[in-house]
């Protein structure tokens, strides 16, 4: 049984919502995964483009720091209704924050690192 007082999260809070990779050309990533697997794509610029595989949506995004592609996978992003109080959570369970709550064409989000290295990013509408 938790301890946690909280309330419950909404629906969609704290949950899997969209999926970045990284990607050298948008492209031929739209090519690819288009032919390959039926995805529609909606264009956000020259640098990313965001996909639909019909059930969930992700991004492509050709601005990743140190050159156009990093290693590691694609970027899991959760979605979360209150972010300073999910960044709280996520530094009070040991994570790091590696990029601070920034706006980008959506909404606002920020980028940690869980105890094992993995990055993750959280982003809300507001």
């Amino acid at each position: 049984m938790s301890t946690d007082n909280s309330p419950p999260p909404a629906p969609q809070d704290r949950c899997i919502n969209y999926i970045e990779f990284n990607v050298a050309d948008i492209t031929a990533s739209k090519d690819f995964y288009g032919k390959a697997f039926g995805w529609t794509f909606t264009d956000f610029g020259p640098d990313y483009c965001e996909f639909t595989d019909g059930h969930m949506k992700g991004g492509f995004d050709a601005t990743g720091p140190g050159g156009p592609v990093t290693t590691g996978g694609p970027l899991v992003v959760l979605y979360g209704t209150d972010l300073a109080e999910i960044l709280d959570r996520i530094e009070a369970a040991g994570g790091k924050i590696v990029k601070p709550i920034f706006a980008f064409p959506g909404g606002k989000r920020f980028h940690f690192t869980d105890p094992d290295g993995y990055e993750l990013a959280v982003w809300s509408e507001t």
